[in-house]
């Protein structure tokens, strides 16, 4: 339906995204209208589309599909809207004065001859000149967002238009629509070139060529690519452009030259990527050539520490140790089953002996939950120790990172890391801190660009242990020998009917999928399935997809009922009761412990929790059995239902029982180090549903694509500098 009305009242504004929740008064009714307004204020008249819903506690509402702000033109409204105090210098008795004077043609002379204001008495010239320039300035603001909408540009986006580039934003825009890739969120350069087009400029304009240039490469760092190769990044330009190639050798000539990007050993950058790996191998072979202050003598004090820990350490594990403490940085890496986590505790106990400062790490939340559990020793996130939470979301690389004190930074899981956040965090460290990596170089890659962990190793340059050893214990989990079976590409064995290591011949994935988690797991070892089992797969899509599985999981865990308050978010439908998963670090969100005892910030990207209650403004969510979190309305798109998860989002992560469903799908993302990873995350139990063929094609696919980085190179062209000085 459509609708217009005054605002009365706003009841909640989100300035991130312009959500609102506003009263209407509508033909003298009031009428409650929720969705994305932004840059409203009480007095505004806005026509408004959208559907009459029924909230179970706030009755009826209209939720907004789009909406338009319009002049106001009766006196009343003229009044109303001065009057509310969104002109600064107007207040009720002033905006009476000025109607009373001028009628219907107030808003004219507020606009084109605010000098006639002065004409009322407790009105200066100079008054009414600021008047006029509050008025028009909240004209021009909601201007963007006309002209956006035009383009098919939401409203959301209109409010970091106005953030970046301010009120003569539109005219800014016409001068080169390109600028706004930077600045809007969501929207692709396909979007932005329309606009570029309808407004007159060239196929081959200079504006077009660069943005298509960056935007190409930008797509690349989001397969993982932190350079793309030259050759096809010019052909892949020219297609997408329709132009010459020659325009495109050009302009990369032209922003190679402004520093915008970077090309070397025939691979292009984007600069920040250039600067952030340049920066990296620097100092990486800088602390490589340092030679270590302070040594301790390993052999008199592990023996002491094998006694504490009750442990007898192998000869691979007690070269690993004495390498972390010769060395100013070094790696360990090997699969489960090798001793990592031994070896931590180890190297933890020796820190201690020898009074020295150090810090526990991982790239997530969840991981460094885990490593703080198997250690011992309270584990931060990297985001939390370098104090990133409040970068922006676009790469800074200049951004300030405080320096660390400590003598040792100890990264668990380090194969998470992307280039930018290892970036920051050589440059947070001191000439006298030790830095030890520990991972799984054989694991997927970070979600972020880069393949730093591998790219290090691959090296040859940096101090590295290959733990290789499976210890006796190891030796009796079938998931552990499977996963190393997988690794090496050998076949498994999938007729075995015991152990911790199951495989089920899938017709109906999707029912046997939801029977193991409501039913037979809980039957065969008392299995919950919101705190013991997680489902992982492959992808988002498709039947056995993340997407599909969280609906029909939540169908059979917590259907609708009338006693459960439920709210639907982009087509996905949120209930009381539901499994969510929080996907980006935020370390603002507060939480209090369910008893009201303690109180503590931040949530992190992969944490679990279950939502307690629904209200018309926001959800509380309860992580950890024990944190309660507010979210607001505008904080929602951090949650995503979780019954299901991919294998990329269980990174870091363990879970008592892992099911897995496992059925052809595309080589590209059906590999081996997937299905290893997959299988690693399973703690006591892992069971896979589906086809023997797409488990022993994924074992046997092991092209893992390649991905394009510089830091290899740069590695090597500073190890050749420095060994010349």
């Amino acid at each position: 339906m459509e609708i217009k009305g005054q605002v009365e009242s706003i009841v909640y504004y989100n300035e991130d995204n312009g959500y609102t929740v506003c009263n209407l008064d509508v033909n003298n009714e009031l009428i409650t209208a929720v969705g994305n307004m932004p840059f409203i204020s009480v007095g505004d008249i806005l026509q408004i589309e959208g559907d009459i819903i029924n909230h179970a506690i706030y009755g009826e509402q209209i939720k907004v599909k789009s909406f338009e702000k319009i002049m106001p033109s009766t006196t009343v409204e003229v009044e109303k809207y001065l009057g509310s105090g969104i002109v600064k210098g107007v207040g009720p008795v002033t905006a009476k004065k000025i109607v009373a004077k001028y009628g219907e043609d107030t808003v004219n002379v507020i606009r084109f001859e605010p000098y006639k204001l002065a004409e009322i008495s407790g009105i200066t010239s100079e008054k009414a000149v600021k008047i006029s320039e509050e008025f028009n300035k909240e004209w021009q603001l909601w201007q963007i967002v006309i002209f956006l909408q035009k383009y098919d540009i939401g409203a959301t986006n209109a409010n970091r238009v106005y953030k970046e580039l301010g009120i003569y934003a539109i005219d800014k825009i016409k001068d080169n629509p390109y600028i706004l890739l930077n600045t809007l969120y969501g929207v692709g350069f396909e979007t932005v070139d329309k606009m570029a087009i309808s407004l007159g400029f060239d196929y081959n304009s200079h504006f077009r060529v660069s943005s298509g240039i960056k935007y190409a490469l930008g797509l690349s760092s989001r397969n993982g690519n932190t350079c793309s190769r030259q050759d096809e990044l010019i052909t892949y330009v020219a297609n997408i452009l329709k132009v010459p190639e020659e325009l495109v050798v050009n302009e990369i000539t032209e922003l190679t030259y402004n520093k915008e990007l970077f090309v070397e050993n025939e691979y292009v950058f984007l600069n920040y990527f250039y600067e952030a790996e340049d920066a990296i191998a620097r100092r990486v072979m800088m602390m490589c050539n340092d030679r270590v202050k302070k040594c301790i003598n390993i052999e008199s004090k592990l023996s002491d520490v094998e006694n504490q820990l009750d442990i007898e350490l192998s000869t691979e594990q007690k070269k690993a140790i004495k390498m972390v403490f010769n060395n100013k940085i070094s790696i360990i890496t090997g699969g489960p089953g090798t001793g990592k986590t031994t070896i931590i505790q180890c190297i933890l106990k020796l820190l201690e002996l020898e009074k020295l400062d150090f810090s526990l790490c991982a790239p997530t939340g969840r991981a460094a939950k885990r490593i703080s559990e198997t250690a011992g020793e309270e584990a931060r996130t990297l985001h939390r120790l370098l104090n990133l939470g409040k970068m922006d979301e676009d790469y800074a690389i200049n951004f300030e990172v405080p320096k660390l004190d400590q003598d040792v930074i100890i990264v668990d899981e380090m194969s998470m890391v992307d280039t930018v956040l290892m970036h920051f965090l050589l440059k947070a460290l001191k000439d006298k801190t030790r830095l030890i990596l520990i991972g799984d170089s054989d694991q997927l890659p970070s979600v972020g660009p880069g393949n730093v962990l591998k790219d290090l190793i691959d090296s040859d340059l940096v101090p590295v242990t290959k733990l290789t050893q499976i210890y006796r214990q190891a030796q009796e989990s079938e998931i552990i020998v499977n996963a190393h079976k997988i690794n090496s590409g050998e076949m498994i064995d999938l007729s075995k009917k015991d152990g911790d290591f199951f495989f089920i011949n899938g017709t109906d994935i999707l029912h046997q999928v939801s029977e193991l988690v409501t039913e037979r797991l809980k039957k065969y070892g008392n299995y919950d399935p919101y705190t013991d089992i997680q489902v992982l797969t492959p992808t988002k899509k498709g039947e056995s997809g993340t997407r599909y599985l969280n609906k029909e999981l939540q169908k059979a865990l917590n259907p609708n009922m009338p006693n459960k308050n439920e709210k639907e978010f982009g087509g996905v439908t949120f209930r009381e009761g539901d499994k969510v998963m929080q996907v980006k670090n935020n370390y603002d969100l507060t939480w209090e412990s369910l008893d009201g005892k303690s109180y503590g910030s931040g949530i992190y990207n992969g944490d679990l929790g279950i939502i307690k209650t629904i209200h018309d403004d926001g959800f509380e969510v309860v992580f950890d059995e024990d944190k309660l979190v507010y979210y607001d309305i505008a904080s929602v798109d951090e949650l995503e239902h979780a019954y299901a998860i991919t294998v990329h989002k269980s990174q870091g992560s363990e879970f008592p029982v892992v099911v897995m469903p496992l059925v052809f799908g595309p080589p590209m993302l059906y590999t081996r180090n997937l299905l290893y990873t997959a299988v690693t995350r399973a703690k006591e139990l892992l069971v896979i549903v589906g086809d023997r063929g797409a488990v022993n094609r994924m074992i046997a696919n092991n092209d893992i694509k390649r991905r394009n980085t510089g830091l290899k190179y740069k590695l090597d062209k500073y190890f050749h500098i420095f060994e010349k000085k």
